[in-house]
């Protein structure tokens, strides 16, 4: 709630609301709010009645203090919510309310713009905690994210769906101990670990499995096998991770080891209805290995720490031997689940029990998962012995060795030369002298009190680490000069491209000077973009730009959509839109597909959901392809997109206003102000008896609501013809879950008087006449994504001309890239 949210009991200082003086230029707006406050408010809220401890005498405009912005702030929200004036008081007139929310609004986006300024400056910030792990597995020569380095930092906060924004970026104390702990666990996690020759083990029996799971595999099996019944996504949690009881501790130290397991798909072939396990049983069982750690929680549960390290395809005919070689991490004990297994265990069981119970012997009521095992056909994956062996010697030395001491290794005689060799890298700039004092003083610190040359090294390491040199992208750039010396430039170019510190190449071409050329920059712009780390800058801003990251932080109900859960929907739903931005970036077509395309990107998983021809000819080893849409109007450019469909939903169903401001925020660049705290959500009908539309109708008879609903509401009912996860729909659920839905209705017409009639043709209101808005909006989130701050006032001279040059290329998005990189805005402190 707002500071004047609750009128009462809020005081406002007089003190700070001084009125403007006589010579100060008059605000446009002043007179208009002056006129109406005195109108209707003063006679209770002047200075020496201050009615409700509220005072609005001194009020005038411009804003100029956080103070005033929130008593302007509480006067919108009480004005639209007519709870001022009081019932028995004069009411002012629609126009009149309309006209003094609109001068408050317009006033309040003045002063925001003004109190939120950088001076069109990047404020110094630390690496969001995505670009931190990105930059030590860089840095180390191996990925750290079977670590989880991260898992303990406070969650990242973020502006404007930007997690990348100076501001933004807070570092606490908590912060600081977390660095240092983290910069310790992963220097002797992966260069203080002791010498140890490989060790092998041999599981053939023991194999428990928890819960209810426990008393069937002992009676049936006596533990002899391992077994996998469903995917590890489920609600139950029954069978859908398998651990190896006798090494619950984890391997000794952390490194390679080559896992070899004996498996086996049992039943693919069974004959029981294919609808009980909601998979596709054309599909072979997949196994994959993912590190567990007992002592952060349920082992047969899933964990905060778990990529998949390896998988494999498991045949039917007998049992095979598969070999992994994996990273784990000393402590860790592999895990297999089955990726593409069957949904819900447990509810498996029950249906197999009700439906099938006569083809068992002495068939009675419950679950009876023994008589499953033992006479039936129940699909799941087998494992039948695993060896585990390692750690496995690395002949060259390990990655972390050669990445922070060279291809010798550590050696005692030049150990100061090699941290600094490794500062540098990791300051991403040449070392100043106080640097090296730094690093040389610790270093002989360490030595003096008895540690051995190299834990001296170790040590003096955390330390780089966790410097401020290391954690935020500090510019050495004087603060008297505006353009961005050559190593800050490059340290934004490889951050904003590869969320990591620039390579050999882009640092020689800061060190000679020349990355200042406009020519030598585009060259290295478009060398980054063809590296396969470029992979980053697409999910990263994808992340952002669309706030791809918030899949999942609204997730819909299992029973009404069990394939978001049962084929990892959130997954591929992320993938096709980062496949259709890398081919108009690969290819440098126009932004317009962005609105509207006859083409996408799909797996066997998306075919399905969106019902196109290649539902039935894709396999999952195919991966995805580029397919085109021609025979569809239900689908194109991002707005078809499932996952642009499912985080602009809230899970549970779908809302006109939620879709609308997405549209509005993300793809237009043109935010509607937030409603009153007080406004009560538009809830669902779950009767069903009434349509969003109608609900919606009916909030916005009240003037002050609709002159933003008539904005918010058209860019969202075009895509009411999908659900929360993106399925396509002519009508809305059935009421009670009986009888017929309400129709869907895609009509609109938006402010501007547009009409459209469906999703196509807004798809095609937008193309014709909001490219140039779209554009600069895609403009400006990708400025404030390479640079880390926000767009201002003053930027959008050269957003604009960026804009002209885009559309004298065809939109095409390499050439906006290019523009924007190379932009003033860009290469400015």
């Amino acid at each position: 709630m707002r500071a004047f949210r609750a009128v009462c009991g809020f005081v406002i200082s007089v003190s700070v609301l001084l009125p403007c003086s006589a010579e100060e230029k008059q605000h446009k707006h002043n007179p208009t709010v002056t006129r109406l406050l005195k109108k209707y408010c003063l006679d209770c809220h002047d200075i020496k009645t201050a009615d409700g401890e509220r005072e609005f005498e001194s009020f005038s405009l411009p804003i100029k203090t956080q103070q005033q912005l929130i008593t302007a702030d509480g006067i919108i929200d009480q004005v639209t919510l007519r709870k001022m004036p009081p019932e028995e008081s004069d009411q002012p007139t629609d126009e009149e309310r309309l006209a003094l929310i609109g001068a408050l609004r317009d006033s309040i986006q003045e002063a925001r713009s003004q109190f939120e300024s950088t001076g069109s400056r990047t404020i110094m910030r630390r690496l969001s905690n995505r670009e931190y792990e990105n930059t030590l597995a860089t840095l180390f020569g191996r990925r750290v994210d079977t670590l989880g380095l991260t898992a303990d930092f406070p969650k990242e906060e973020t502006s404007q769906h930007m997690d990348n924004i100076g501001e933004s970026l807070v570092t606490s104390g908590f912060l600081l101990d977390q660095y240092i702990q983290a910069a310790s666990r992963l220097v002797e996690a992966r260069l203080g670990k002791p010498e140890m020759k490989p060790k092998s083990w041999h599981f053939t029996d023991n194999f428990k499995q928890y819960e209810e799971l426990s008393g069937s595999h002992r009676s049936v099996f006596k533990y002899r096998y391992l077994c996998l019944y469903e995917q590890p996504n489920t609600d139950t949690r029954q069978g859908g991770y398998g651990h190896i009881e006798d090494f619950l501790a984890g391997v000794p130290i952390s490194g390679l080891y080559d896992i070899q397991v004996q498996a086996q798909a049992m039943h693919r072939d069974t004959h029981y209805d294919p609808k009980i396990f909601r998979i596709d049983f054309s599909e072979p069982f997949q196994l994959a290995v993912v590190p567990g750690d007992v002592t952060k929680g349920h082992i047969h549960y899933p964990q905060a720490i778990e990529p998949i390290l390896a998988s494999t395809v498991v045949p039917d005919d007998k049992p095979e031997w598969f070999k992994f070689r994996v990273w784990l991490e000393a402590g860790q004990t592999p895990r297999f689940i089955f990726p593409n297994g069957p949904y819900e265990s447990r509810a498996s069981v029950i249906a197999l029990n009700k439906r099938y119970k006569d083809e068992f012997k002495n068939p009675d009521t419950g679950v009876r998962r023994k008589a499953l095992l033992r006479e039936g056909k129940l699909p799941h994956i087998r494992i039948g012995e695993i060896k585990i062996h390692g750690p496995i010697s690395e002949p060259a030395g390990s990655k972390e060795e050669i990445a922070v001491f060279g291809k010798e290794g550590f050696q005692e005689d030049h150990a100061l030369e090699q941290l600094f060799a490794f500062a540098n890298k990791a300051y991403r700039r040449p070392l100043n002298e106080s640097d090296q004092q730094r690093i040389k003083a610790l270093y002989e610190l360490r030595l003096f009190e008895q540690a051995t040359p190299r834990q001296a090294a170790l040590d003096t390491l955390k330390m780089i680490l966790c410097s401020p040199s290391f954690l935020y992208l500090s510019e050495i750039t004087p603060e008297d000069e505006l353009e961005l010396h050559p190593y800050d430039l490059a340290s934004r170019l490889s951050y904003a491209l590869w969320t990591a510190p620039p390579d050999a190449e882009l640092f020689a071409a800061a060190a000679s000077g020349r990355l200042k050329k406009k020519e030598e920059l585009q060259k290295q712009i478009r060398r980054l973009l063809k590296d396969p780390r470029s992979d980053e800058f697409v999910n990263g801003f994808l992340d952002s730009w669309l706030n791809l990251r918030a899949i999942g932080d609204q997730p819909p109900p299992r029973r009404a959509a069990w394939e978001y859960y049962a084929q990892n929907l959130p997954e591929s739903m992320k993938q096709e839109a980062r496949l259709f931005f890398r081919s108009l970036l690969d290819e440098n077509g126009s932004v317009n597909y962005f609105l509207d395309a006859d083409f996408t990107f799909v797996d066997k998983k998306l075919a399905h959901l969106y019902q196109l021809p290649e539902k039935d000819k894709l396999r999952l080893k195919d991966g995805f392809r580029r397919v085109k849409l021609s025979g569809t109007k239900q689908r194109g450019g991002l707005l078809g997109m499932a996952g642009v469909l499912t985080v602009s939903a809230n899970g549970v169903d779908t809302s006109p206003v939620t879709r609308g401001v997405w549209v509005l925020e993300n793809l237009l660049g043109t935010p509607p102000p937030p409603p009153p705290d007080e406004v009560p959500a538009i809830e669902a009908d779950v009767s069903g008896a009434t349509t969003i539309r109608e609900r919606l109708a009916k909030h916005s008879t009240d003037q002050t609501c609709y002159v933003c609903h008539r904005n918010i509401d058209p860019h969202g009912h075009a895509l009411e013809s999908f659900d929360p996860i993106g399925r396509w729909r002519n009508k809305y659920p059935k009421p009670k879950g009986k009888g017929v839905g309400p129709k869907v209705d895609p009509t609109g017409k938006l402010p501007s008087g547009e009409t459209f009639t469906d999703f196509a043709s807004f798809k095609h209101v937008l193309l014709e006449n909001r490219l140039d808005q779209f554009t600069h909006c895609l403009i400006e989130k990708l400025l404030t994504y390479s640079t880390g701050r926000q767009m201002e006032r003053s930027d959008q001279y050269e957003i604009e001309d960026i804009l002209k040059r885009a559309k004298a290329e065809n939109y095409g998005l390499q050439t906006i890239v290019l523009e924007v990189m190379t932009s003033r805005i860009f290469r400015s402190r």
